[in-house]
Order: structure tokens, then C-alpha cells, then sequence
């Protein structure tokens, strides 16, 4: 741990199209070698291809809206409304850390702050996409993006998997600092 000072945060600019900050985090994960152009063409393309499409579980969206999980908001397009679905799917409310004490290694699970959580999701949606088989990353994106929004794909089975494990070593909770 530094001795210095906290390091600051750094402001960073709502994306030009939707004026969303969130959407521009996920654009400057998805961005490699300093080619913001073409991560924004490969994002917004993505929300594009999403506009024409509608949830599976329709019946389910109208029954969230009791929750008082996000506020609710007037989306400019489907493909945003998709974007902060599968964010919401994907973020993990439990992780573990490796705790030693007394010369053995522990699992200890910990809730997650709610801006790891969403650099968690955000993560593991871009990672997802890079694995899947489509032809374009707009493509991989944009499918990956809607699997999410439904509670299915490769991020929400690894939120899944994280949960599984904090909950395995519930045991060892106690070791929590």
C-alpha cells in the first residue's frame, strides 16, 4: 500500500452521442492502443444492432420496474436501455479475497463496492465478447450485450461462478477484516 497520497479520480467526459458517462467508461475499456474512433464506431455500432431488437422476457421488465435497483430513465435508444440491462445482470454483489492467516490461504467472501462492480461487469461483458464466435467485434458486442440483458451468456456465468464461490466459503467469513 502507498504511503502517498490517495491517487485522484479522473473526470471523464459523457460519450458525444448519448451523453451517457457510463457508456464512456465501457467505450475507453473496449478501446486497444489508444484507438478511441474505433472503440466508439465498435460500441455504438453494437447499440445499433440492438435497436431493432426486443427483450425475450418481456413479462419480467415490467415487473423490475417495482425495484428501486436504478432509477428510472428515459432511454434515447433500445440498444441503451439493453447496455444498462446487462451491466445491472452482470455486476457481482459478492467476491472472495485471499485472506492468510496463521500460515494457510483463505477464500474470505466480501461485498463489492459499487464502482468495482461495475468495472467488474464491464470487464467481463468486453471479455466475453472477445471470445465468441461472431465475425465483427460490433457483432460479438452486440450479442454478448443482449445474452447479458436476458440473464444468459459468459459474463452473467461468471457473476454466477463468483457468487457460487463467496457462497462456498461462507464459512470463513468470520476472517473478514
Amino acid at each position: 500500500m502507498s504511503r502517498r497520497r490517495k491517487a485522484e479520480k479522473r473526470v471523464i467526459l459523457p460519450d458525444p452521442q448519448f451523453g451517457d458517462l457510463v457508456l464512456s467508461k465501457f467505450i475507453n475499456n473496449v478501446m486497444l492502443a489508444g484507438k478511441k474512433s474505433t472503440a466508439e464506431g465498435i460500441v455504438y455500432g453494437a447499440l445499433e444492432t440492438l435497436d431493432g431488437k426486443k427483450p425475450v422476457n418481456e413479462n419480467k421488465k415490467s415487473d423490475d420496474s417495482s425495484e428501486n435497483d436504478a432509477p428510472a430513465v428515459a432511454y434515447k435508444s433500445v440498444g441503451l436501455h439493453f447496455f444498462h440491462d446487462a451491466l445491472k445482470n452482470v455486476k457481482p454483489r459478492l467476491e472472495v479475497r485471499s485472506r492468510r492467516v496463521g500460515g494457510a490461504t483463505y477464500q474470505i467472501p466480501v461485498e463489492v463496492r459499487s464502482d468495482r462492480s461495475l468495472a467488474l461487469a464491464m470487464r467481463w461483458i468486453i471479455d466475453a465478447a472477445r471470445k465468441r464466435g461472431e465475425n465483427t467485434m460490433k457483432d460479438r458486442l452486440a450479442a454478448e450485450l443482449y445474452d447479458a440483458a436476458n440473464e444468459r451468456g459468459s459474463a452473467v456465468k461468471k457473476r454466477d461462478d463468483t457468487h457460487k464461490m463467496a457462497d462456498a466459503n461462507k464459512a470463513f467469513a468470520h476472517y473478514r477484516w
